[in-house]
């Protein structure tokens, strides 16, 4: 797997500040009461043009590389989600993920733990992630596919996949038809 190395100690002024930043405004996000407008506000400064229409991520929420965190429209992440977006996360339309979830983009070298290996994410549309279920970098996540609770997924999950278990294996594939 071709991973984007991207070493820590490397990191420029701007990339500190924009860390800082998000940091700040985790806090804030985290410390605002739920489904208000002043949340609303802190969530749009935090994610930008990056969180699409009738999208809602509930508090509290945790991660880094926010900016590299695109949520299309009509998704829902429940709370306690960490996103490691270094590598880059897409989630797009009508997705649902249940609380508790770890979306992976990173993960640090096994000999040097100040770089980090980075390859994206990509949760495709209608696709339903359960409660704890932990993405590791590089993972695809197909369209209507379900991950089941608990899971660990190393590799792709397909088009109308059912994947559960430590590592995840597609157990069962959906009627597509019904969708």
């Amino acid at each position: 797997m071709d991973f984007e190395r991207v070493d820590m100690d490397q990191m420029t002024e701007e990339e500190l500040q924009e860390s800082f930043r998000q940091s700040q405004l985790l806090f804030k996000l985290n410390h605002t009461m739920p489904m208000t407008p002043e949340y609303d506000e802190v969530l749009k400064e935090l994610m930008g043009d990056n969180l699409g229409e009738n999208s809602r991520i509930m508090a509290p929420l945790s991660g880094a590389a926010l900016d590299k965190l695109v949520v299309g429209d009509n998704v829902f992440i429940n709370s306690n989600c960490l996103a490691m977006a270094r590598g880059g996360i897409t989630i797009e339309d009508d997705v649902m993920l249940a609380a508790n979830v770890q979306l992976l983009s990173n993960n640090h070298d096994e000999y040097n733990r100040n770089v980090l290996l980075c390859k994206p994410i990509h949760i495709k549309k209608g696709a339903w992630i359960g409660a704890g279920v932990s993405i590791l970098p590089g993972v695809t996540i197909g369209e209507y596919a379900i991950v089941g609770a608990g899971a660990i997924v190393t590799k792709d999950v397909g088009d109308y996949e059912v994947a559960v278990g430590v590592p995840a294996k597609v157990v069962k594939t959906l009627d597509k038809e019904k969708f």
